[in-house]
C-alpha cells in the first residue's frame, strides 16, 4: 500500500512561513513599537533627512503646528499654543513601548538641562486605554513635564500632510519658538540626539 507524503510536506512549509513571520515581526519591533499609519506624509516636502535619521526645516519652509490642547495625565488642562515664544519639544509615547522606555531617562534629563534655556518639552500619551500604566510610567522615569493624553491618536492626525509628522511611536516634533515644526526623529533618543535637534532652535533669534 502506498501513502502520499503531500500532506505532510505542506504542513512542513506552512510551519516554516509562519515561523519566518514571526522572526520578520520580532525584527520590527525592535526598531519602534509601531510605524504608519500615524499620520500620512506627502511626497511634496522641503524637509532634509540627516544621517542620524534627523529631519530638519529650513526657517523659510516650516509650517505651523496644529492645534494641540486638551487634558493631561494628571487631569490638567494644557494648550501647547500657549508656550508660544519658546522652543517646545513633543514626544509621542506610550507605557506598553519598549523603545519610548529606553528613551525615557534621555528625555528627562535634557528637559531639566535645557529649561531654563526657555526649553519646554511635553509629551502626548497615546495607545493607553487607561491612564494608569501611563501615569506609572512618568513616576517610574521621574518625568518632569506634562504629556497630553490621546489614547486614540486624535491629536497626533492632526499635524499636516508634507509636515514633519509623526509617523511612528516613538516620534519625538520640535517646534520653533514661533510655533512652527522645525525638526523630527522617528526612533527613540538619546541626550546628543535630542541637543542635536534642540540647541539650533534655542540659538535662532
Amino acid at each position: 500500500m502506498t501513502f502520499s507524503r503531500a500532506p505532510r510536506r505542506r504542513s512542513h512549509r506552512r510551519r516554516a512561513l509562519a515561523l519566518a513571520a514571526v522572526a520578520t515581526a520580532g525584527a520590527s519591533v525592535l526598531t519602534a513599537c509601531s510605524s504608519g499609519g500615524v499620520s500620512g506624509g506627502s511626497g511634496d516636502t522641503n524637509f532634509v533627512t540627516q544621517s542620524g535619521g534627523i529631519s530638519t526645516v529650513a526657517e523659510g519652509d516650516r509650517q505651523p503646528a496644529p492645534e494641540l490642547a486638551g487634558e493631561t495625565l494628571d487631569g490638567k488642562q494644557l494648550d501647547v499654543a500657549s508656550l508660544k515664544g519658546k522652543v517646545v519639544v513633543l514626544n509621542v509615547w506610550g507605557s506598553w513601548c519598549a523603545p519610548c522606555r529606553a528613551e525615557a531617562p534621555y528625555l528627562t534629563k535634557v528637559a531639566n538641562e535645557t529649561k531654563a534655556q526657555g526649553v519646554e518639552f511635553v509629551g502626548i500619551n497615546t495607545r493607553d486605554s487607561a491612564k494608569g500604566p501611563a501615569q506609572e510610567f512618568e513616576k517610574d522615569f521621574q518625568v518632569p513635564y506634562p504629556s497630553l493624553y490621546d489614547p486614540i491618536g486624535k491629536l497626533i492626525l492632526r499635524f499636516p500632510k508634507g509636515s514633519l509628522n509623526p509617523q511612528a511611536i516613538p516620534s519625538t516634533i520640535v517646534l520653533d519658538k514661533d510655533g512652527r515644526i522645525a525638526a523630527r526623529a522617528l526612533r527613540a533618543l538619546d541626550d546628543k540626539g535630542l541637543h542635536k535637534m534642540i540647541d539650533p532652535l534655542v540659538a535662532e533669534k
